[in-house]
């Protein structure tokens, strides 16, 4: 490994920590995404895509490492020369990974405008029930994406950056903003459903995040991948069934549902409930009311709002 490449490991992997340091101080993403306000939207798109780096910087690693060894390889001439391509080869790099993660941008700013704000709204006239069967199908379908051919294509091109850049090489800087969009969408079709589960369910916490970027990681390192994604889809599907049928309740941070639910969900936290321990809750009767506070039922995967 070359002085450049180390310096192109380091640099990702330290704007990946700094990424996850800064989601530790920034305001609860899921509370931001309430209504089309210019201000709102836009710190949520600048929260979203420190995410992005948080979590996808350490996968991308051998794809741009790759990548640097590919351009190298045409650097020769005088020392000015090989300086001006040198300095070529870094911007190209940049903009790789600069349209990599302007793809995750515009991803974020799509589910916020496309899916957060409308669903807001639509999710506050429904019964808990009813929020139950659209979680869980939210969750099937994610699961069931796990098993198609088109995840199996996005990963296998994640896997192997050698294929991807015999697929999709392109020169020159145009080429590069080229290469960097086109391993974002190919990263975005593996990946998309952990996405719109967090966006969907409101579980936007640093130990969700923690938890796909773990998988995301682990699909992308290894070489057998696809059993993690699959072995997660059958997760998602039995969630899924069990929200559909009233087994256990699904609760994000979604603003706009009933007050018992926001109650419950207060500060970011996301819920899995058992239905039983729900009902009993609510035959409580008024009576228990002033004891909400205290008598609130301990939740099974806390997440610390961003």
């Amino acid at each position: 490994m070359n002085n450049l490449q180390k310096i192109i490991v380091i640099s990702l992997l330290s704007t990946a920590g700094l990424s996850w340091l800064i989601s530790t101080i920034q305001p609860d993403m899921m509370s931001l995404m309430t209504s089309y306000n210019p201000l709102l939207i836009s710190l949520f798109t600048a929260s979203w895509t420190a995410s992005m780096a948080a979590m996808m910087f350490p996968a991308i690693v051998p794809m741009v490492l790759l990548y640097d060894k590919l351009i190298a390889n045409k650097q020769s001439g005088s020392s000015t020369i090989i300086a001006e391509r040198r300095l070529t080869h870094t911007l190209k790099i940049m903009l790789f990974i600069g349209m990599y993660l302007l793809i995750w941008a515009l991803t974020g700013l799509g589910l916020v405008l496309g899916w957060s704000v409308p669903m807001n709204s639509f999710v506050s006239m429904l019964e808990p029930s009813q929020i139950g069967i659209i979680f869980g199908a939210i969750l099937i379908i994610c699961g069931i994406y796990q098993f198609t051919a088109l995840k199996n294509k996005c990963i296998g091109y994640c896997e192997s950056p050698l294929s991807f850049f015999m697929r999709r090489w392109s020169n020159g800087k145009i080429g590069a903003i080229r290469m960097g969009a086109y391993h974002g969408i190919y990263c975005l079709g593996c990946c998309w459903p952990y996405f719109l589960i967090m966006v969907a369910l409101g579980w936007m916490s640093l130990v969700w995040m923690g938890l796909f970027a773990l998988i995301i990681f682990g699909e992308k390192m290894w070489a057998r991948g696809i059993w993690i994604a699959r072995g997660v889809g059958i997760c998602l599907v039995i969630l899924g069934v069990a929200s559909c049928l009233g087994l256990i309740t699904i609760y994000g941070t979604i603003t706009g549902m009933n007050m018992d639910m926001q109650s419950q969900t207060q500060g970011g936290n996301d819920m899995v409930m058992p239905q039983d321990m729900i009902e009993n809750k609510n035959a409580a009767g008024p009576s228990h009311e002033n004891n909400a506070t205290t008598n609130k039922v301990p939740t099974m995967s806390p997440g610390m709002g961003m």
